[in-house]
């Protein structure tokens, strides 16, 4: 399987991991607002402090943004490009949040496709602190009860990353035992997520959220991404039994490489690694 050298020496425990409580909503982003703040306060209405979200299409402006790019010091495996800033309104066709804190502030990961207002088709990682909200929009939450993302200092990429901590409970109203989830590098991503599905008896799960990255893309209608810097949203998954009995991970995405190559579909099960992390909600069916 690929995989790519981090600078740091791998952590044993590949999954970090929080049971915790949840439940599924929606609200509308209010205008005018800050990205960030809108999406606080959306979580805020249902008592939940974090958790995360899917979108479709929606309208930002100012908006501000980078993409995956190769690292120019070493230091990271891969890094990020210069901010890139477009006028006008840039319409998103899709994206994945998680909210959680950084640094004692609400914080979020973001990562998206859209359209410039020029027409130019592009995507990668949002900006919290320069992306506002153009026009009231629609998004699918997952609020996470008993667990927070939190941004901390990771030694083997040397990123300050989103994972799972144990948080007190804020008392919202939940329906479902969730799981709270980091996967760390160069581990299959729907692997990863059967085994630890097994290792705890959970027959069904929904994915909610998904922000990250994979060492290029396979996809099983054939498309293949090479370039292996990518900034990655899951656009749904599910993990349930397969035709044979055993559990199957189901998991489309969409991604935008370091070269500007945009890919979507479902990924193939056993070929997709992880190339810096991949933050995500599970929900428990049965």
């Amino acid at each position: 399987m690929r995989s790519i050298r981090q600078p740091g020496a791998p952590v044993t425990e590949r999954i970090q991991w929080v049971e915790a409580r949840g439940r599924a909503f929606s609200f509308t982003l209010q205008a005018g607002l800050p990205l960030l703040e809108a999406a606080r306060r959306g979580f805020a209405a249902e008592g939940f402090g974090g958790g995360v979200l899917n979108f479709g299409r929606g309208a930002l402006g100012p908006f501000g943004y980078v993409m995956p790019a190769l690292s120019k010091t070493g230091e990271n495996a891969a890094f990020y490009s210069d901010a890139y800033r477009p006028a006008g309104v840039t319409r998103t066709r899709l994206g994945s949040m998680t909210l959680g804190m950084r640094d004692g502030a609400p914080f979020y990961h973001c990562h998206g496709l859209w359209t410039e207002a020029d027409g130019k088709a592009s995507g990668g990682h949002m900006l919290p602190d320069e992306t506002v909200v153009a026009e009231p929009f629609e998004v699918e939450a997952f609020g996470v009860d008993g667990a927070m993302f939190t941004a901390e200092p990771d030694p083997e990429t040397n990123f300050k990353l989103f994972g799972p901590v144990a948080s007190a409970s804020s008392g919202a109203r939940t329906t479902s035992r969730a799981f709270a989830l980091r996967l760390r590098p160069n581990q299959d991503f729907a692997a990863c997520l059967e085994a630890f599905c097994r290792a705890r008896g959970i027959a069904r799960a929904k994915i909610h959220g998904g922000v990250g990255s994979t060492i290029g893309a396979r996809f099983i209608h054939g498309g293949v991404t090479e370039p292996f810097a990518t900034e990655l949203a899951i656009t749904a998954g599910t993990i349930a039994a397969g035709a044979s009995g055993a559990l199957e991970a189901a998991i489309d995405v969409a991604l935008i490489d370091y070269t500007g190559g945009i890919a979507e579909g479902r990924l193939v099960r056993g070929d997709n690694p992880v190339l810096m992390t991949m933050e995500l909600v599970l929900e428990v069916l049965d």
